[in-house]
C-alpha cells in the first residue's frame, strides 16, 4: 500500500504510528487514540484523507450512464450536490460503495484506495459505445477532513471561508489561508447531525493546509480514532462490513437506494426483493460493557439459536466506565433494538445505529441478564 501524499509531503508532520487503512498508509495515531476520538465528537480534529480515491467521468453520456451503473439517483442530482450509491454485479451483489458529485462539466467518484482498481475496471467493462471517460484523479488531489462540533470555527481561524452549506455539498470557498494554498473545494459531510468537512486539495500543498489547520485548533487525528468513530457511527465500511455476497437491504444503507429512477445493473434483484418482502437479516449496532476484543467473524446468539456475526468493533474508554460498541448482521426477528445477546461468551445489547452519547452514558448492567 502507497503512502498517501500527506506522507509524502508532510516531513515534518509526526504521527506515533503508521498503519495501512481502507488502501493507503497514514497516520494511526499522533498521541492517545481516545482523546483523537473526543475531539473528533466535543471539538474539532483534522485527519488524513488521502486513502481515498478519486475519479472523474466526463463525456456527454457521462449521467445517463451512471445513472445506469449504481443504485443511487445520478440523472436527477444537482450541480455542486453528492449522492452515496453501491455498484452491483448483475445478481444483485455489492461489488463497492463510493459517492459521486456532479461538477457540471463532469462526475467526481470518491471511494477508499482499496475499491479503486476494481470500480475502475468495473466502469471500463461497462463502457462500450458510451461517450464516457473515466480518469484517475488520484496523483492530481487528495483530501484532508475535519469534524466536530467547531469545525466552522477552525475553518475560519484558518482562513477558509464558507458559506451555509447542505449534506454532500460541494462549494469553493473563500480562501484567506495562511497556507497560500492555489486552489481548494470543500464538501459537507453526509451526516447532518455531526458536523464534518473534506477539503480537496493539490497533494503538494496538503502539508501547508495541514498546518493551517493545526495552527488553528485542530487536533491531529489518526485511523485508530477514525475507526472508532466509524464504528459508533454506524457507518458500514466496504471489505469489513459490506462484502460482495451482501444484498443491499441487508446493509440498511437507505441513502444509498432509490427505487424510481429505472434500471441499473443489479436493479431487478434489489426490486424483486423490494416487492416480495424485506431479507432475512440486517446490519445492526451492539453494545457491551467493559472494553473487549470482539473478532470479526465472532458469532451472535440468542436463546441457543446462532442469529448473526460481528464485522467490526471499537472499545473506547468513558468517565463512567469502558464500553465495547460492535457492528455485524442479526437476523430479523430478533434484530429490534433493546434485545439482549450474546456475542460470543460476552453479553450485549442490539442498539440502534448511531450509537449516541447517550446510549453509550447509559449503565445496562448487562451482567443481571442472560442473552
Amino acid at each position: 500500500m502507497g503512502l498517501t501524499a500527506l506522507q509524502v509531503h508532510g516531513d515534518t508532520i509526526v504521527a506515533a504510528a503508521l498503519s495501512d487503512y481502507c488502501g493507503a498508509t497514514t497516520a494511526a495515531r499522533f498521541g492517545d487514540p481516545q482523546a483523537e476520538f473526543a475531539a473528533l465528537r466535543t471539538s474539532c480534529g483534522v485527519y488524513d484523507l488521502g486513502f481515498r480515491a478519486k475519479m472523474s467521468l466526463t463525456g456527454g453520456d457521462r449521467i445517463r450512464w451512471l445513472n445506469g451503473m449504481v443504485t443511487n439517483n445520478i440523472r436527477d442530482l444537482e450541480v455542486g450536490r453528492g449522492a452515496y450509491a453501491f455498484l452491483l454485479n448483475p445478481q444483485g451483489r455489492i461489488l463497492g460503495d463510493l459517492y459521486a458529485y456532479n461538477r457540471g462539466e463532469s462526475i467526481t467518484v470518491d471511494t477508499d484506495a482499496a475499491q479503486a482498481e476494481k470500480i475502475l475496471a468495473t466502469f471500463d467493462h461497462y463502457i462500450i459505445m458510451d461517450d464516457v471517460e473515466v480518469t484517475n484523479l488520484s496523483e492530481q488531489l487528495t483530501a484532508l477532513g475535519i469534524a466536530g462540533p467547531k469545525s466552522r470555527q477552525v475553518l475560519t481561524a484558518a482562513g477558509i471561508t464558507l458559506p451555509e452549506t447542505q449534506p454532500l455539498e460541494v462549494v469553493t470557498p473563500r480562501c484567506d489561508c495562511q497556507c497560500d494554498c492555489l486552489q481548494c473545494t470543500v464538501v459537507r459531510g453526509e451526516d447532518a447531525q455531526h458536523e464534518s468537512y473534506e477539503i480537496w486539495i493539490a497533494p503538494q500543498d496538503v502539508r501547508k493546509l495541514w498546518q493551517a489547520l493545526v495552527d488553528a485548533g485542530a487536533v491531529p487525528v489518526g485511523s485508530e480514532a477514525l475507526e472508532l468513530n466509524r464504528v459508533v457511527s454506524g457507518i458500514p465500511r466496504y471489505g469489513i462490513d459490506i462484502r460482495e455476497r451482501d444484498l443491499p437491504q441487508e446493509t440498511e444503507q437507505a441513502r444509498a437506494l432509490n427505487f424510481n429512477k429505472g434500471c441499473y445493473v443489479g436493479q431487478e434483484i434489489v426490486e424483486r426483493i423490494r416487492s416480495r418482502g424485506a431479507v432475512h437479516r440486517k446490519f445492526a449496532g451492539f453494545l457491551a460493557e467493559g472494553s473487549l476484543q470482539l473478532a470479526a467473524g465472532t458469532k451472535i446468539v440468542s436463546g441457543e439459536k446462532e442469529v448473526g456475526e460481528i464485522t467490526s468493533a471499537a472499545s473506547l474508554k468513558g468517565t463512567d466506565g469502558d464500553k465495547t460498541v460492535a457492528l455485524g448482521y442479526i437476523r430479523r426477528e430478533v434484530g429490534a433494538p433493546g434485545r439482549e445477546v450474546r456475542i460470543g461468551a460476552v453479553k450485549a445489547v442490539v442498539v440502534q445505529l448511531p450509537v449516541t452519547d447517550n446510549v453509550l452514558r447509559e449503565d445496562r448492567s448487562l451482567e443481571q441478564h442472560s442473552a
